[in-house]
């Protein structure tokens, strides 16, 4: 149990949960196998015919690659450190009227957990909950030399919203979820502020874009990006680099963010969405959590993370025209949202 978790004390699962897996559901399993290994530097296992496995760590799966047209995440996986703050949260969905089931033993084995639990998310991304990941001793074949997962999870996801205040009131109800801080960023004319969310040490596991003035999603998959963080400065270069050499898209180029100080690039998955790698962020650990007040900051970047083949103009005319098109309702869970609306 962390420094966080104080279950005696306040009820509350705070630091007692972090992202442990991503669900993505691709027809490219050739691509994705080829971007993992040899683009970024992670361990690639092919589980079966429909289904490949992507490893940072000695945890059996961290991306999970089920064959299907989708090309998007499907599921987030959230490790949750004991059966006491398991039973807190299950609570607080069955609780609220929420559908909760247990996955079966296939999804269970293809995810490399023992058990997990599944109910609704924002998006329309299943949000799954288990205690017991499966580790491997099989030594990890990949070219970085490394990445940071533990207390802080496996990284993070970035999600754009037309009702943010929704999804957050969804992830403090569900994780207790603290502020961090936001940014505001003006993007051809479009405000968009971004809050940072936190349910560990790590700076943000989630973040929520609201781009004020669309009033569809300018995003075509349900996540904007998943973030993972290299173990040194060298590898994430290292990897960079590959990607560029090898053909993949990349997004945005090196840079380092105003709030979490951490240094990243963007580049395009086989998927569509996009993967952010990093190194150095901040780390909230216990002693300055304590003191911790979220800031608002001015642009996402300090220096760097130019857009690379496509501008953000251009994107941002797309999302212009897309308006005059139909509107398709944001898919919510109300009942976890904690009566919170835009």
């Amino acid at each position: 149990m962390t420094g966080f978790l104080r279950p005696n004390t306040d009820g509350s699962v705070f630091g007692g949960v972090h992202l442990g897996y991503v669900v993505v559901e691709s027809k490219r399993l050739t691509d994705w196998d080829r971007f993992g290994a040899l683009a970024i530097g992670m361990h690639v296992d092919r589980f079966d015919a429909d289904a490949l496995r992507l490893r940072l760590d000695d945890r059996a799966c961290r991306f999970l690659i089920e064959r299907g047209p989708a090309e998007d995440v499907t599921a987030l996986g959230w490790q949750v450190d004991d059966h006491e703050t398991f039973d807190r949260i299950v609570a607080r969905i069955a609780d609220r009227g929420v559908p909760i089931e247990e996955g079966t033993p296939e999804q269970a084995a293809r995810r490399g957990v023992e058990r997990l639990w599944r109910f609704p998310g924002p998006k329309g991304i299943v949000t799954e909950i288990f205690t017991t990941a499966v580790t491997t001793p099989e030594p990890l074949r990949m070219l970085s030399s490394g990445w940071v997962t533990g207390e802080a999870g496996m990284g993070h996801v970035a999600i754009v919203s037309r009702e943010p205040e929704a999804m957050r009131g969804y992830y403090h109800t569900v994780f207790d979820s603290r502020l961090s801080d936001y940014i505001d960023e003006n993007v051809s004319g479009l405000r968009m502020r971004i809050r940072f969310l936190r349910v560990d040490e790590r700076h943000h596991s989630i973040a929520i874009a609201n781009i004020r003035g669309v009033k569809i999603d300018p995003i075509r998959t349900r996540v904007q990006h998943i973030n993972i963080q290299s173990a040194t400065l060298d590898d994430m270069l290292a990897s960079f680099q590959r990607v560029t050499d090898l053909g993949f898209r990349m997004a945005w180029s090196v840079g380092q963010h105003t709030n979490d100080r951490e240094l990243s690039y963007y580049c395009v998955t086989p998927s569509g969405f996009e993967l952010e790698v990093g190194w150095n962020p901040v780390v909230i650990t216990p002693e300055r959590e304590s003191t911790w007040e979220p800031s608002t900051y001015q642009g996402i970047s300090i220096w760097g993370h130019s857009t690379v083949g496509q501008t953000v103009l251009d994107k941002f005319a797309q999302f212009r025209r897309a308006v005059e098109t139909a509107r398709t309702p944001e898919i919510t869970v109300p009942q976890l949202s904690g009566g919170l609306s835009r």
